[in-house]
């Protein structure tokens, strides 16, 4: 087993197994991460560089669900809460963080590992790409479930005709259906984005992007269950809006996380 990933299951070891969700799909998590490595400052895209080597931000993305085929107990069960948060109100509170963690807990735990000058370069790429993953999947509205359906997994509908649910509608078909590889969708969503959309996205509380999220996730639950061209019209905009926040806001993340130099000694990835 990786030495990073024993000594997250050391720090893990107290969480417990929670009913797994997935958020964007593989394209559109590397459409966030193509976005943010678009907006880097020059000092975080050398911190980058130097934990990943050639991966680049739309290849981490994709990491912590590409490993979820990896047997291990630390997939398998205590990295499941950290790709979710679970609200009933308008705003993530603290009565709202389960004893198992979820993606808050655990994005601000990778964050002090990504900081801490004596966490190791395992601990610390390990942190990075759970970074870039879980700030994607707080952008993704069903992500910021009440807990009552599964973030729209025991929500079924059809998509154009074919049995699915709501959370895989949302995740990936509204997004599949451009039929546009990751890059180039997200070149795309770049040229839209304003220098005022910066700014004013540049944004690093979660508990404003879960906020945002908890707002869209109550306008996207279908009155009719039988999904085709009406509610890609009336939601992918939406989507798509989610895609470039959560972009931008990776980028704004790490900036500030990798706003000092790395240790260079035996950081760099071979």
């Amino acid at each position: 087993m990786h030495k990073s990933i024993l000594l997250a299951v050391s720090l893990a070891a107290s969480l417990t197994a929670t009913t797994p969700a997935h958020a964007w799909g593989p394209v559109g998590h590397r459409i966030t991460g193509a976005i943010a490595d678009e907006n880097l400052s020059g000092l975080a895209r050398a911190n980058v560089r130097l934990l990943l080597g050639s991966e680049d931000l739309a290849e981490a993305a994709t990491w912590p669900d590409d490993m979820k085929s990896d047997g291990h107990v630390f997939w398998q069960k205590q990295a499941s809460p950290w790709h979710y948060v679970t609200v009933a109100g308008d705003d993530y509170t603290a009565s709202d963080t389960p004893p198992a963690g979820d993606a808050k807990t655990a994005l601000a735990r990778f964050t002090a590992t990504l900081r801490d000058p004596k966490a190791t370069p395992d601990d610390r790429r390990l942190a990075l790409r759970f970074i870039v993953h879980i700030i994607g999947d707080l952008h993704q509205p069903l992500h910021a479930g009440t807990g009552t359906d599964r973030g729209g997994n025991a929500v079924s509908v059809t998509w154009f005709g074919k049995p699915t649910n709501l959370h895989s509608v949302l995740d990936s078909a509204l997004i599949e259906q451009r039929s546009l590889s990751y890059s180039e969708y997200a070149a795309w969503l770049s040229r839209s984005i304003t220098p005022a959309e910066v700014i004013a996205w540049n944004e690093r509380d979660p508990a404003v992007w879960i906020h945002e999220s908890i707002a869209l996730r109550r306008t996207i639950y279908p009155t009719d269950p039988a999904l085709s061209w009406d509610y890609a019209y009336a939601h992918r905009t939406e989507i798509d809006d989610q895609l470039k926040r959560a972009g931008v806001r990776i980028a704004a993340y790490l900036n500030w996380v990798l706003d000092a130099p790395l240790p260079p000694k035996g950081n760099a990835k071979r």
